[in-house]
């Protein structure tokens, strides 16, 4: 292996020139996500609800035997009931990860009017002490609105959230891939390689 001037083979800058292409790879799978996401943004949310499923079918059942085995971090009734409800929780969204991805909006939209509600009552209170609070208050509002709309149609407040989501892999994987290229070049010029 060679070392780089100043950088120790073994060094963490040493090893990311050298394995430049992992980061290449993780760039180009976001990329291929995110145009996934942005095509097909509602059968996104169905697949990531279904992976959302299957995480949970596996720390459900891990949990299980960890309860029965003893070596759960809490009692073993707690662990029992975390890993039954995972476990169903899982399941759930596999037989129809669609409608699991459609709740977990609404939760989402209830969250968001909660919040929005409170910003605008903190806004509301704190305006003798702070300046600007009405940007809280148009946060606020904002988040109401959203929270109000997700809730009246889930289907295309999945569309908008895997959207977003597919944008930033989009982003994500791009600079990614900047950011390979250019540890492979600096890799070379410094002979890291």
């Amino acid at each position: 292996m060679g070392a780089s001037p100043g950088f120790p083979a073994g060094s963490l800058f040493g090893t990311l020139t050298r394995n430049w292409w992992v980061l290449l790879l993780f760039g180009l799978f976001a990329v291929i996500f995110g145009v996934l996401a942005v095509m097909a943004p509602v059968r996104t949310a169905a697949v990531l609800a279904w992976w959302l499923g299957i995480m949970a079918i596996v720390e459900g059942v891990v949990v299980l035997v960890s309860a029965f085995s003893g070596s759960a971090p809490v009692s073993r009734g707690w662990a029992l009931f975390y890993a039954l409800a995972s476990i169903a929780f899982g399941v759930l969204a596999v037989i129809n990860p669609l409608a699991t991805a459609s709740v977990l909006l609404l939760f989402l939209a209830a969250w968001l009017v909660v919040g929005g509600i409170y910003r605008i009552v903190f806004a509301i209170r704190v305006r003798k002490q702070i300046s600007g609070e009405w940007m809280l208050i148009v946060s606020g509002l904002l988040a109401v609105a959203l929270g109000v709309m997700f809730a009246l149609n889930p289907i295309a407040g999945l569309a908008v959230t895997s959207l977003w989501i597919g944008v930033l892999a989009l982003i994500y994987g791009v600079l990614q891939i900047i950011a390979a290229f250019r540890l492979r070049s600096l890799g070379k010029s410094i002979g890291a390689m």
